[in-house]
């Protein structure tokens, strides 16, 4: 199954597309990831807007709306960033990456994959190390466990470094991660 929008020359330089056990694993979960996201947008207008409502014309703002907005914030930013990194939709520069032969592209690419899985380790370290320091905390007007605000940090880790072995594992094979968004 090729993508329409994809030009015959790109699959031959991309390879063909991975359909390994992570691949088949990692796409519906990435479509639930980016699922989960734009509702969590959804909800943050939602209530953005019941602020701003109840502040200018009910004059009475409630107090949780904006607490509840930054808890979602991270949710929405740090699940939708890890869907980035399998689809290749993170910021990139590949300008340069384009102009080299296959192999040095290929070997640099890995070394990348590497990197960003590393990062996602990190992140996913740190943030239970940080959510376990804070366990016992309740968000101000919530009063839900502050641990919540850092499941997105793990969640988003765990999450990006099982996409960068996909990636990895898809650039070894000569294969292409197909976007989740086909």
């Amino acid at each position: 199954m090729t993508d329409p929008h994809v030009a015959d020359h790109e699959l031959d330089v991309a390879g063909r597309p991975s359909n390994g056990l992570l691949s088949r694993i990692n796409a519906p979960v990435a479509r639930a990831g980016m699922y989960l996201s734009v509702t969590g947008l959804l909800v943050i207008v939602t209530i953005v807007f019941y602020q701003v409502f109840g502040r200018y014309v009910l004059n009475s703002s409630p107090t949780w709306t904006e607490n509840l907005a930054l808890v979602l914030i991270l949710y929405v930013t740090l699940i939708g960033a890890a869907v980035g990194v399998r689809d290749a939709g993170h910021i990139g520069m590949d300008s340069l990456l384009v102009m080299l032969p296959d192999r040095a592209r290929e070997k640099i690419e890995l070394v990348i994959h590497i990197l960003v899985a590393g990062f996602g380790v990190a992140m996913a370290y740190n943030g239970w190390i940080l959510g376990a320091s804070v366990g016992t905390v309740k968000i101000p007007n919530l009063g839900l466990p502050e641990v919540i605000r850092y499941v997105p940090l793990i969640a988003s880790g765990v999450l990006i470094v099982s996409f960068s072995i996909e990636h990895i594992i898809a650039l070894l094979r000569g294969e292409e991660v197909v976007p989740s968004w086909n």
